[in-house]
């Protein structure tokens, strides 16, 4: 089960990562653009994703997945990291929230960060 030091070791990882004490947590962003979260008691992420997605995995995994109340008119979604399988799981969520809020540059620079290889 992935942890607090995972989030941050795997969020910084992620091409032009920088890490920001906001709203009294750490938050992760890429090119200045927040991706990520580590809310409460570091026991989940708040990560970037679309509405319609986000409703999807709430319904399909509502104990990985929620919608804080004050964050539901944005496009952002809570995971448990205790319900998190392994780190891989881990880093496909957070490359997914970084890929959406990264600048064009980087998204051509890194295309298939986070994606998976034809091999998988």
């Amino acid at each position: 089960m992935p942890d607090a030091e995972d989030v941050r070791r795997v969020a910084l990882s992620l091409p032009d990562t920088s890490e920001k004490v906001a709203w009294n947590m750490p938050t992760f962003r890429v090119a200045g653009k927040m991706f990520a979260t580590l809310p409460e008691d570091e026991t989940s992420i708040a990560v970037r994703c679309p509405k319609e997605e986000r409703d999807e995995l709430v319904l399909a995994e509502p104990e990985k997945f929620w919608i804080a109340d004050h964050e539901a008119q944005f496009a952002w979604v809570r995971t448990r990291l205790a319900a998190l399988e392994d780190e891989d799981e881990l880093h496909d969520i957070l490359a997914d929230s970084w890929r959406q809020a990264a600048p064009p540059g980087l998204l051509e620079t890194y295309p298939r960060l986070g994606r998976p290889t034809a091999d998988s």
